[in-house]
């Protein structure tokens, strides 16, 4: 009896050193398994998971809007009064629901380029009312004339305009032309070939952002979906020094193995400039 039992002992530590040692050399072989298996994956090329996630994304992307409604705009027109505004919002889109076209790989600079389809589509029901909801806000065109035309004579024509166009320095439109665009009454009767219809975002439905060139992570996936140039330039021009640079992604996608100490940058056409995000707090969006 004793004999087996310590047999068994034995055994017992014998297996379990074993296993021990297997389990010392197969986990970092597993991670060296996995991590090969995800830069395979995350290169964007035709075949890959990423390339198909990539390419139109599952995850739904939102936008959504806060307008400052004008509270008194006859006392700031006409006394120059403190201006006095109520934010309204939020109001939602679906943006970013089309697949990338013009998908065109370069093997010798390890990128690919493409253009990303605009189109938005209102959200009912995380937006605090419709597409037809009316503000007060600055007529946008009569508030640039001054700034655009310095010659007095000039500017003694289009202020005649805009007296018969029955403009004035503030106007009501719905949430859907100021985003949009509306065909402005005073610019339809300028007498020149100009753009006559305004909205903050237009023209955007049925147009396309780009061209942009990024990275595949073919040769480095640190580097993937990194953008290398948009609209064929590294800098924007629009802004001074760093702020400036083009950097980041378009925010579709990211490199894998990012560390939570690291710093996100993306890239957004819509505000002309890159930003970042910083890690604060992980959450989980689990139900039971």
């Amino acid at each position: 009896m004793g004999c087996n039992r310590d047999c068994g002992l034995i055994a017992g530590a014998v297996i379990g050193a074993v296993l021990a040692v297997f389990g010392g050399i197969l986990m970092p072989v597993g991670d060296m398994i996995i991590q090969k298996t995800i830069k395979k994956e995350a290169v964007l090329e035709e075949g890959t998971i990423a390339f198909k996630n990539w390419v139109k994304t599952g995850t739904e992307v939102y936008r959504q809007f806060w307008i400052f409604d004008v509270q008194n705009p006859e006392e700031v027109a006409i006394n120059s009064s403190v201006i006095k505004v109520k934010q309204r919002g939020p109001y939602t889109y679906r943006v970013r629901y089309l697949a990338k076209e013009n998908i065109t790989q370069d093997p010798e600079t390890h990128t690919v380029s493409f253009l990303q389809p605009n189109g938005a589509i209102f959200e009912p029901s995380l937006s605090v009312g419709t597409e037809n909801d009316t503000f007060t806000v600055l007529n946008l065109a009569v508030a640039a004339v001054p700034h655009l035309y310095s010659n007095t004579f000039i500017q003694g024509v289009l202020n005649t305009l805009i007296k018969k166009s029955k403009s004035s320095m503030f106007q009501k439109r719905t949430l859907k032309e100021l985003l949009w665009g509306y065909p402005d009454p005073f610019l339809n009767l300028v007498p020149y070939p100009i753009p006559t219809t305004v909205g903050v975002f237009y023209p955007y439905n049925n147009t396309s952002d780009g061209v942009y060139k990024v990275f595949n992570g073919k040769d480095d996936i640190s580097k993937v979906a990194i953008i290398d140039t948009y609209k064929g330039k590294k800098n924007l021009s629009y802004w001074l020094s760093y702020c400036d640079m083009i950097n980041g992604t378009d925010a579709a996608s990211f490199p894998p193995f990012i560390e939570k100490t690291r710093v996100l940058q993306f890239f957004s056409s819509d505000i002309c400039r890159k930003t970042c995000v910083h890690f604060t707090s992980s959450f989980s969006t689990w139900k039971s």
